[in-house]
């Protein structure tokens, strides 16, 4: 009995580990089932801390997030999350941003998400592609809601974008 209760608890907790990430995608996504896999999961009544580790993967709809570990901060007065850390190497994530802007993927040692801000961070080996556009550096910072990039380099690298030719140019190009 207790087994089943700490399994639905983690349930409960999977479903609204995706709320905050879904609001600026697909409509469709946040009617679909959440599916989430790990090896292991634990849970902090007191702090409000969710862990999962191990070949961590969550699905709803066009969302898609793999990771080696997935902690959420949940807010312990109303239970809505604050933030969520996924790290591996690398992590990904890939959704359905709207059908116009198409899927958008990022990857990425470590991706922060705050749901305040709902800003993305993507940090270390950090990738991010949309339409054809991408943008890697060591830091990729992505508004959800607003859709803005900021890329920056580290390490004495440099960032690189790469954005896809126009339709005009792209019949005739190079031959």
């Amino acid at each position: 009995m207790k087994a089943d209760f700490v399994i639905t608890k983690y349930l409960f907790l999977a479903c609204i580990v995706s709320v905050p990430i879904i609001a600026s995608a697909l409509p469709s996504d946040a009617n679909q089932p959440i599916r989430l896999l790990a090896d292991r999961a634990t849970y902090s009544e007191r702090t409000g801390v969710t862990t999962y580790s191990g070949k961590v993967t969550i699905e709803q709809g066009t969302l898609k997030i793999a990771a080696d570990n997935l902690t959420v901060n949940l807010d312990t007065n109303n239970r809505s999350i604050k933030s969520a850390v996924a790290t591996g190497r690398p992590a990904t994530m890939q959704q359905v941003v709207t059908q116009e802007k198409g899927l958008a993927k990022g990857q990425a040692n470590r991706i922060d998400y705050n749901a305040v801000s709902g800003i993305v961070t993507l940090t270390g080996n950090a990738r991010l592609t949309q339409a054809g556009s991408s943008f890697s550096g060591n830091t990729i910072r992505y508004s959800l809601s607003a859709g803005d990039v900021e890329a920056n380099a580290g390490g004495g690298q440099r960032v690189e974008l790469v954005f896809p030719p126009s339709d005009s140019n792209s019949r005739s190009g190079l031959r």
